[in-house]
């Protein structure tokens, strides 16, 4: 089981009251609500492996070098070259996360982000790794493309909480976009994504997205056809296809999520006590973690 953790921390921030407050006042709301995510998850599902993976970068500087607008409406500050920048996050959502690394470490749940690339790239690693099933856990529906029925990786999206998850498997992915996960990552390469500042090709959206890549098979099929005065493109996605051929050429890199990361050695199997009793008792009693924590430690002692 693969977290993208901070999709889902951002999820626990926004669902929790933020009157859930540590013995100083401070906020933990992002903290507690993360902790009975995983106690539901692991209680649910019992995967073998846990790996909380990480952003590093949140906005990878070879992602921005091929689409400078990736990502740009989130900076907060920018930083010299080969720092990343500064993310706009809630002011009171930021001391948390360092909370939420330190609860981790001290449960002994892997914990993994690497320089240079995101969250989605080491969970792509991981998943292009991994001998048997995974189940990734994300909010970010650009996941999508990693879902494979062969090789058992499904993307579990949550509706509400964790409590309520969307099983996303090929099945599901072709009755709602016609597409299966690779042909996901070309269907938001032409469809674009405002979120994340990727422009996309004027002019086509989702369902002609998802016509063109029916009838041509991929993003290289469309443009081949493009160049094929036989294919059967009209004139309007022709005109917006050979306008946006700069951008469908870098797109793909950065709309694909990486699978070649390198990655850190980590133990990756779901504990079952703490690695750090005394660390965690202090934290719990710092934050004030009470019965979040308590439901956590119970589902991994199962």
């Amino acid at each position: 089981m693969l977290l993208d953790t901070a999709s889902l921390y951002f999820r626990a921030y926004f669902g929790v009251p933020d009157s859930v407050r540590a013995p100083d006042g401070s906020p933990v709301n992002a903290v507690r609500g993360l902790l009975d995510f995983i106690a539901r998850l692991v209680q649910d599902h019992r995967p073998d492996d846990l790996v909380a993976c990480m952003d590093a970068d949140w906005r990878p500087a070879w992602r921005v070098e091929l689409i400078p607008s990736y990502k740009a409406h989130r900076v907060a500050v920018e930083t010299p070259q080969g720092t990343p920048d500064v993310e706009e996050v809630p002011d009171t959502l930021s001391p948390q996360v360092p909370v939420i690394e330190a609860v981790l470490d001290a449960l002994g749940v892997a914990r993994v982000g690497v320089a240079g690339y995101e969250a989605d790239d080491v969970i792509g690693t991981l998943t292009a790794r991994a001998a048997g099933p995974v189940d990734i856990v994300t909010g970010d529906r650009d996941l999508y493309q990693l879902v494979d029925d062969a090789r058992g990786v499904r993307v579990l999206y949550p509706l509400k909480g964790v409590g309520t998850l969307q099983a996303t498997d090929e099945e599901w992915l072709r009755g709602k976009y016609g597409v299966d996960g690779p042909g996901y990552a070309d269907l938001a390469t032409l469809r674009g994504d405002p979120s994340d500042g990727l422009p996309g090709v004027p002019g086509i959206g989702e369902k002609t997205a998802a016509k063109l890549l029916d009838a041509f098979g991929d993003l290289p099929g469309i443009m081949a056809a493009l160049d094929d005065p036989a294919a059967k493109l009209t004139p309007a996605q022709r005109k917006r296809l050979d306008e946006a051929r700069d951008y469908v050429a870098v797109a793909p890199k950065v709309v694909r999520v990486a699978s070649d990361v390198p990655l850190p050695p980590f133990e990756p199997a779901l504990p079952h006590a703490p690695r750090d009793p005394a660390a965690l008792a202090e934290l719990a009693v710092r934050w004030g973690l009470g019965g979040s924590l308590e439901r956590l430690l119970g589902a991994l002692a199962r």
